[in-house]
């Protein structure tokens, strides 16, 4: 009997466990930075170095700088000829580059695919989309007071798309709140109008709030 009661009460205690939302802080919502591959790092600093003077004579050459001298046409082609015989790519790392930063900003803007479905419990400050009077029945949960009007925009995984299970009373423009729901990843854009007009906003995440409460710590 003592063993049966102690089961059921791991259960009841297991199923509390996984009905009690997972809280979260908004570093939380950013991936680890993948690891990716560097082929600069097999470079000599004197290589680096060559490989970017190279870069900026080229990348001024397509913006048709009218100021790039003979000279440094010259020059810019005698230090890729020279990085060629040392068995540097000097054309396929410049295109590296690009394809490196471009990884770097999907990377750093990504949802972190793990928190779909999850209940959590996550503090920020409301942003509302749709109000009326002072009852707020959509709105972005964002990191810091200003986001999205006073500042650019956060990554998209810094910003969430709420719709509460009820609407609640807002006390004030980015009022600080908790909001408890179940979160989705995804990627989706509100339009967000401001006084000098709108704004498409990219969003990583939506959650369905079941509570917004005041903050407190």
């Amino acid at each position: 009997m003592r063993a049966l009661l102690l089961l059921l009460s791991l259960a009841i205690a297991g199923a509390a466990a996984a009905d009690s939302p997972r809280a979260l802080m908004w570093k939380d919502l950013a991936p680890r930075a993948a690891a990716i591959e560097n082929p600069f790092a097999q470079l000599t600093t004197d290589q680096l170095k060559m490989l970017a003077d190279v870069a900026t004579v080229r990348d001024r050459r397509a913006r048709g700088d009218t100021t790039l001298s003979a000279a440094d046409l010259a020059e810019e082609q005698a230090t890729s000829r020279k990085l060629g015989q040392a068995g540097v790519d000097v054309d396929g790392l410049l295109a590296r580059r690009r394809e490196i930063a471009e990884q770097k900003k999907a990377g750093g803007h990504a949802p972190v695919a793990a928190l779909d479905g999850q209940l959590v419990r996550l503090p920020g400050y409301v942003l509302p989309l749709e109000i009326s009077g002072r009852q707020v029945t959509e709105f972005l949960l964002v990191p810091w007071v200003g986001a999205c009007i006073h500042t650019p925009p956060p990554p998209a995984n810094q910003i969430v798309h709420v719709k509460p299970d009820r609407p609640f009373e807002l006390s004030g423009m980015f009022m600080p709140v908790w909001v408890t729901g179940r979160l989705s990843t995804g990627s989706l854009k509100k339009s967000l109008t401001m006084i000098d007009g709108s704004s498409d906003i990219d969003i990583g995440y939506a959650l369905r709030a079941s509570a917004v409460e005041p903050f407190k710590q």
